[in-house]
């Protein structure tokens, strides 16, 4: 069966996967472990917009990339994770899968988690939708990725359970939904705001600053951004430089730990989306900060 492998290895586009392991140096940062996350009646996570916390170690990171897949950015971004053996989780557009399965299927051959991050990525947000369109754009999308990557899919049922909502911007109703689906809602613990226009260095300092603040946690970057991707390789040197380690996130059985935020926590998410003044489903009450401080390692 050995000289079968090949051929069967190119029909399953695993060849990527395999050119990145062989080509993989000896001092490469690597993935330090993986994490399973499991979501049995909902879970919610990322301090920018929620009081919980995945339950990480002091320098543990967790790579996330938004709103691909994108020719010619999304896979340099690949090329560069390739690299390093590095995994990450992708939250993808269904539209955009949809447009790209080559390249989403790539994401899925080199061993990344393929997550979700809606149909169309409204403008106004899902938060500015009317109830009803929110939630099909929210289903539909999680339908293209899947078909996308997979070839097939079922409505309610995405293969991977982790969604990402555009713009942080949930709301009651569809929380309900993800959590009735048993599916992860995702914010960020630390993001490098590369939705604003900067280059590489400025963006390299802006986020190397915020990780020294966080220390771990999940790091929101966006894999259809240039600037991202020039960027990316002096980043991940830098966290093999000073000691950081690379979490990658599974889907799991059961709910996964977490670890609360502490006192007078608020989310910085819903303050900038308020100050954008979105109209449609209502916004998602804040709740009552913790009662004690997340606990240190």
């Amino acid at each position: 069966m050995k000289f079968l492998w090949p051929a069967l290895c190119a029909l399953l586009s695993c060849a990527p996967a395999l050119a990145a392991e062989r080509a993989c140096p000896a001092d490469a940062l690597g993935t330090s472990r993986t994490m399973a996350v499991g979501a049995e009646g909902g879970l919610a996570v990322g301090l920018k917009s929620y009081p919980r916390a995945l339950d990480l170690a002091d320098r543990e990171i967790v790579l996330t990339f938004d709103d691909g897949p994108v020719p010619g950015t999304t896979d340099r971004i690949l090329d560069a994770l390739a690299q390093e053996c590095v995994k990450a989780t992708f939250f993808l557009i269904g539209r955009n899968a949809a447009a790209n399965p080559a390249l989403a299927r790539r994401e899925l051959a080199e061993g990344h988690t393929i997550a979700h991050h809606s149909f169309s990525h409204p403008e106004k947000t899902l938060r500015g939708l009317k109830p009803e369109a929110a939630k099909a754009d929210l289903l539909k999308g999680m339908m293209a990725v899947d078909k996308a990557v997979y070839g097939a899919a079922v409505e309610g049922a995405p293969r991977t359970p982790f969604f990402r909502f555009p713009g942080f911007a949930d709301t009651p109703a569809l929380l309900a939904t993800l959590d009735g689906m048993n599916v992860a809602t995702f914010g960020a613990d630390f993001w490098a705001s590369d939705w604003k226009q900067m280059t590489p260095q400025a963006q390299l300092e802006l986020t190397l600053s915020r990780l020294e603040d966080a220390r771990r946690g999940i790091l929101l970057f966006h894999d259809s951004r240039q600037q991202t991707v020039d960027m990316l390789p002096a980043f991940l040197r830098e966290l093999k430089k000073r000691g950081y380690r690379i979490v990658h996130l599974v889907p799991g059985p059961g709910r996964a730990p977490t670890v609360a935020a502490g006192p007078g926590w608020t989310s910085e998410t819903d303050r900038i989306i308020a100050s954008k003044a979105y109209s449609g489903a209502k916004a998602r009450p804040q709740p009552k900060p913790a009662a004690a401080p997340a606990p240190q390692r």
